[in-house]
């Protein structure tokens, strides 16, 4: 299998520099600074896309923190289709790591180092990810940035935004290591009758898109199991047996 351009993304940096300019906000030189911060529907870690560009139904906002909203800062932005975000994974900081993790995606049973994986569990906190960047727009909080296939929960920490370039970031024969050896599985979605009324069109089809990549780790199979997990500031309840995942309720 080889791999799929600018979709095969969301590599995770460790470095001890990074870590230094990250933590050491005190001293005087250079600091890692967060730019900006990212709003969408994704309310919880459960549920966000396993990497970026798969889920591209659902639209995120780059909202620059004050210090930062300078319009001469994105000109010419509008000409990238796609745009790289470098960004920390605030809710898994760690002060210990480990040197082997347990990707989901091999069913959580197999060892793999770390530096092997794309897993938040890392020394660094720090991931990278692919959008495509759908639209430049000036609001009350400055010009902002639109995106879409973001794998980013709500209000993660941005750290800076570079475009992506096709002629060097294009890797066509590149190889995905044990991604490679698993089959990616996907399931189709429906809306019970009483979930589907409580949805609007667009969010609807924005959850779907989300839904259809499974959330569940890969060893859960339970098809009387209930899942649950916060969506757009709504509770999506769902159940999953073999290929076709219901949701049977919005709250």
């Amino acid at each position: 299998m080889r791999a799929n351009c600018w979709t095969t993304t969301r590599l995770w940096l460790s470095c001890d520099r990074i870590l230094h300019f990250v933590q050491d906000d005190t001293e005087t030189g250079g600091k890692m600074k967060v730019i900006a911060r990212i709003h969408n529907a994704y309310d919880e870690k459960f549920g966000v896309p396993r990497q970026s560009g798969l889920a591209e139904e659902v639209i995120s906002t780059v909202v620059f923190e004050e210090e930062f909203r300078v319009p001469e800062a994105l000109r010419g932005i509008e000409a990238f289709s796609h745009l790289w975000l470098i960004w920390g994974f605030d809710r898994t900081e760690r002060d210990t790591w480990s040197p082997t993790v347990r990707p989901p995606r091999l069913g959580g049973n197999r060892r793999v180092g770390v530096f092997a994986t794309r897993s938040p569990f890392r020394p660094n906190a720090i991931g990278l990810s692919c959008v495509r960047l759908t639209g430049v727009e000036k609001t009350a909080e400055g010009y902002v940035l639109k995106v879409a296939g973001a794998d980013l929960v709500n209000n993660t920490p941005i750290y800076d935004i570079k475009p992506y370039i096709p002629y060097a970031d294009c890797r066509t024969d590149a190889t995905g290591g044990f991604t490679d050896e698993v089959e990616k599985r996907t399931v189709s979605v429906q809306f019970s009758e009483e979930a589907g009324k409580k949805l609007p069109e667009e969010e609807r089809r924005a959850l779907e898109s989300v839904l259809k990549e499974d959330p569940r780790p890969a060893y859960q199979e339970d098809p009387e199991r209930e899942y649950v997990f916060g969506f757009a500031g709504k509770q999506i309840h769902f159940r999953v047996e073999k290929a076709d995942l219901t949701v049977t309720d919005v709250h």
